[in-house]
């Protein structure tokens, strides 16, 4: 007769699978890799970071008080047009040389490959974006209270108009700057196809002039692009009050202004959904 000896049953605890880190941990870490990149390559920094500041200095310093308006310089016209300027090239250029770039090295298609969530990557440029621009516009603004008299903003209206035309004028163009990083064929042409653009806007946008000098039909050209939206609402922060004589309204537009901005940010956002790959168009 055969004896069955019962089983005794042991506890046999599998090693808990590893947990990866949140999509927020990620997205500070993807950040951190992307101010470190863009601080460390000096292409970049010289161009989208410090250009603006040193073509502010010196053009400034050339275009003196030539406006016509007593209490009004060329100086400080151009200051507020360079901190709508520096705003998209922070976000816009910056974003969409970057994204083609990588498009076409393989950067993104590996990615794409990695147990990352998709929202970590966008979440570490728009990080880097953000820190950029801060510092681009606190530059800007040093240079144009040191240099050329323009007047800090003192009031609380003052303030807000600078704080949701930043904010709405960031997320535009960081919109733009991803749908645009699409349109580049190849990494040789990923600098003209973006900055040649953005060069055009702005000298039709009021960045260099006063917005009424420039030509009707190329103030109806810029009036489709959010930087003539973003000079404009900073020359209502930053230069004094009679200075609204030289819009074309002959007003600053506040809310033509959010709603315009507004809009690019929601066009933005479809365009980006509608053209952003992880791969190049031949698959490389």
């Amino acid at each position: 007769m055969t004896t069955t000896l019962p089983l005794q049953s042991t506890d046999i605890k599998a090693d808990p699978a590893p947990q990866l880190p949140s999509a927020a941990r990620l997205a500070l870490k993807r950040g951190a890799l992307e101010l470190k990149g863009f601080f460390r390559t000096k292409g970049q920094f010289i161009v989208i970071f410090s250009l603006p500041a040193i073509m502010l200095m010196l053009l400034g310093a050339m275009s003196g008080s030539r406006t016509g308006l007593p209490g009004v310089t060329g100086a400080q016209i151009l200051t507020a047009g360079m901190i709508g300027a520096g705003i998209m090239g922070t976000s816009f250029q910056n974003l969409g040389i970057n994204i083609a770039l990588e498009r076409h090295d393989g950067t993104l298609k590996r990615l794409y490959g990695m147990p990352m969530p998709r929202v970590a990557y966008f979440g570490g440029k728009i990080i880097q974006v953000l820190v950029c621009m801060l510092a681009e516009v606190a530059l800007l603004i040093a240079v144009g209270v040191l240099m050329f008299g323009v007047a800090f903003p003192t009031t609380v209206n003052q303030w807000l108009t600078f704080t949701w035309v930043l904010i709405l004028g960031g997320i535009s163009c960081t919109f733009l700057g991803i749908a645009a990083g699409s349109l580049p064929k190849s990494t040789r042409g990923a600098n003209a196809v973006i900055t040649l653009p953005f060069l055009i806007v702005q000298f039709c946008s009021g960045v260099y002039i006063p917005f009424s000098d420039v030509p009707g039909f190329l103030q109806v050209f810029a009036s489709i692009f959010p930087l003539k939206w973003m000079t404009q609402g900073m020359r209502s922060v930053f230069l004094p009050e009679q200075a609204v004589v030289l819009e074309p309204a002959g007003s600053w537009e506040l809310p033509m202004v959010a709603l315009a901005l507004g809009g690019w940010c929601v066009l933005g956002l479809i365009l980006c959904l509608k053209t952003f790959r992880w791969t190049a168009r031949d698959g490389g």
